[in-house]
C-alpha cells in the first residue's frame, strides 16, 4: 500500500489535521493499493496561509527566473515520467501506452507552451496616456479531476507559475497518486516554499473550503457541470475570480461529402478512448439519414476492433472505467437508451466476456437515435457512442447546437473550407476539423455549461493574470 497520508504544505509533508483515511482502488483488480488522509477546513487554511505568505515574493520574481523555474521542473518531470504513467496506469486504468505517451507525456507540453508564452504576453506596455500593467491574480485554488489527472494539474499549475501566482491544489481524491508525485516534482524542481501546496480530499469538504477560502483569488475547477455551480456559489460570497471547465456532450458532425468509411471509423476510436472518459469527447454522431445503414455497419466494425482488457497489457485499447460509482452510471445509462428505443448496435449492458473482476465496460454504440433521448443528452462518460441522424447541413448544425453544453464539436468533409463554414455555426469552444488532434498551444475551453475562462497556451497563462492601468499625468 502507498501511504499518502500527509499533505504538501509550505515546501514539506505535515501530517493531516483531518483524520479520515479513504483507500484509493485500482479500477482493474477492484483492490486498494494506496491510502490517502483526508484533509479539512484547517488543513486548507493552513496551506492557504503559506501560499499568501510566499505570494509577496514570488510574484515579484523576474519572467527569467520563472522561465528557469519552468524548465528546471520539466527536467525533473522527465526523470519520473514512466513512474508518473504507471501511477496514473494503476489509479485510474490508462492502458500503459496511453498512460505514457498521453497522459503523463501532455503534461510536459503544457510546461513547454508556458515557458513560449512568457515570450508572446506583453506584461508592460506603453500606451501614452497610462501603462497597461500584467500582475498575477494572486493566490490560486486549483481543483483538478481523475480523468486526465496529470494533464488537468499541468494546465493549470504551469499557468499559474508562469504568471507568478501561487497555489493550493487539491487534486481527485478518486485517483491522488499523480498527483502526489508531481508535488515530489515540484520540490526536487527547486520550487519556493510555499508557491505550490496540496492538500489531498473530498470535493465537499476540502474543495468547498478552497471555494470558500477569503484569502483564495481564484479558483480554477475542472469537473462535471453540477460540481461546478457548487463551485462558483461558495465563491460568489468573496467575489473570486472561477474559471472552469466542466462537461461536454460533443457533436461529430459528418458531412456528406467526407470519406465516410474514414470520418466514421474515426468517430468511433475517438469516442472510445480513454475509455469514453473525455470531456471532449465525441459522443454524439451526427450523420445524414440516408447513409444510416453505412454508418451502422462501419461503426460496428470499428467497434469490434477496440479490444478492452488489463491496462498493462499489450494490445489493449480501453482499460476500466475508474470506479464502481462510474461503471453503475455508465450501465444504468447504457439500459435507458435501450428502454428508450435507440438501436443497439453493438456492446450493452454487463461486462465483456472474461472480465469479471475489474470496472470493465463493452464498447457500446446506439444508432438511429434522437436529440430528445437521455444517452444524447447525459454526459455519459464511457465508451458509449450515440448515432443521430440528420435530413441536412442545417438540421445537423440545430442538433449540434441543442444541448446545454459547448465544449467541443468535430465536422468532417471532403472540402476544409466546408468544414471550417460549418465549424464557425457551431457553438463550442474548441471545433476538430477532419481529425484533428488536441493543441496544447490552442486555447481550450467552453461555452455555455461546458464552463468559462481557457485553459492551454498563451490563453492559460493570460487566465491567470490582473489588467492594471497606470495612468500618466497631464503634460
Amino acid at each position: 500500500m502507498r501511504d499518502l497520508t500527509k499533505h504538501f504544505i509550505n515546501g514539506q509533508w505535515v501530517d493531516s489535521h483531518g483524520k479520515a483515511r479513504l483507500d484509493v482502488i485500482n479500477p482493474a483488480t477492484e483492490k486498494p493499493f494506496a491510502v490517502i488522509t483526508l484533509g479539512d477546513d484547517t488543513d486548507v487554511d493552513r496551506a492557504v496561509k503559506a501560499a499568501r505568505a510566499a505570494f509577496e515574493s514570488f510574484s515579484a520574481t523576474s519572467i527569467a527566473d520563472r522561465k528557469a523555474l519552468l524548465q528546471r521542473i520539466t527536467e525533473e518531470y522527465l526523470k519520473r515520467n514512466e513512474e508518473m504513467a504507471k501511477a496514473i496506469t494503476e489509479e485510474m486504468g490508462a492502458p500503459k501506452g496511453l498512460a505514457l505517451h498521453a497522459q503523463s507525456a501532455s503534461s510536459l507540453g503544457h510546461f513547454q507552451t508556458a515557458i513560449q508564452a512568457l515570450d508572446e504576453i506583453k506584461f508592460e506596455q506603453d500606451k501614452g496616456t497610462h501603462w497597461l500593467v500584467r500582475e498575477p491574480v494572486g493566490v490560486c485554488a486549483m481543483i483538478t479531476p481523475w480523468n486526465w489527472p496529470m494533464n488537468q494539474i499541468a494546465c493549470k499549475v504551469a499557468p499559474a507559475l508562469a504568471a507568478g501566482c501561487t497555489m493550493v491544489l487539491k487534486p481527485s481524491e478518486v485517483a491522488p497518486v499523480s498527483g502526489h508525485i508531481f508535488a515530489e516534482i515540484l520540490h526536487a524542481a527547486g520550487v519556493p516554499k510555499g508557491v505550490f501546496n496540496l492538500v489531498h480530499g473530498t470535493g465537499p469538504e476540502v474543495g468547498a473550503a478552497l471555494s470558500r477560502h477569503p484569502e483564495i483569488d481564484m479558483v480554477s475547477f475542472t469537473g462535471s457541470t453540477r460540481a461546478g455551480v457548487e463551485v462558483a456559489k461558495n465563491a460568489a460570497p468573496t467575489v473570486k475570480r472561477v474559471a472552469q471547465e466542466l462537461g461536454g456532450k460533443s457533436a461529430n458532425i459528418i458531412l456528406d461529402d467526407a470519406d465516410f468509411k474514414k470520418a466514421v471509423s474515426k468517430g468511433v476510436m475517438a469516442m472510445m478512448g480513454n475509455s469514453g472518459q473525455s470531456c471532449n469527447a465525441p459522443s454524439r454522431m451526427l450523420v445524414p439519414a440516408n447513409r444510416m445503414d453505412d454508418a451502422i455497419a462501419i461503426a460496428r466494425d470499428a467497434a469490434a476492433k477496440v479490444k478492452v482488457g488489463d491496462p498493462n497489457a499489450d494490445g489493449t485499447i480501453i482499460g476500466p472505467v475508474v470506479s464502481d460509482v462510474q461503471w453503475n452510471k455508465i450501465q444504468g445509462l447504457i439500459k435507458k437508451g435501450i428502454e428508450e428505443g435507440a438501436e443497439l448496435v453493438t456492446g450493452g449492458p454487463g461486462k465483456p466476456e472474461g472480465l469479471e473482476r475489474g470496472y470493465y465496460v463493452k464498447p457500446t454504440v446506439f444508432a438511429r437515435a434522437n436529440n430528445q433521448m437521455t444517452i444524447a443528452r447525459e454526459e455519459i462518460f464511457g465508451p458509449v457512442l450515440t448515432i443521430i441522424p440528420y435530413k441536412d447541413e442545417d438540421e445537423a448544425v440545430a442538433i449540434a447546437n441543442d444541448t446545454p453544453y459547448g465544449l467541443s464539436g468535430y465536422v468532417y468533409s471532403g472540402d476544409i473550407n466546408h468544414a471550417r463554414k460549418v465549424a464557425r455555426r457551431i457553438r463550442a469552444g474548441n471545433i476538430h476539423l477532419n481529425g484533428a488532434g488536441v493543441d496544447a498551444t490552442a486555447p481550450f475551453g467552453g461555452y455555455k455549461q461546458s464552463g468559462n475562462g481557457r485553459e492551454w497556451g498563451t490563453a492559460g497563462v493570460e487566465e491567470f493574470l490582473e489588467t492594471k492601468a497606470v495612468l500618466k499625468p497631464a503634460q
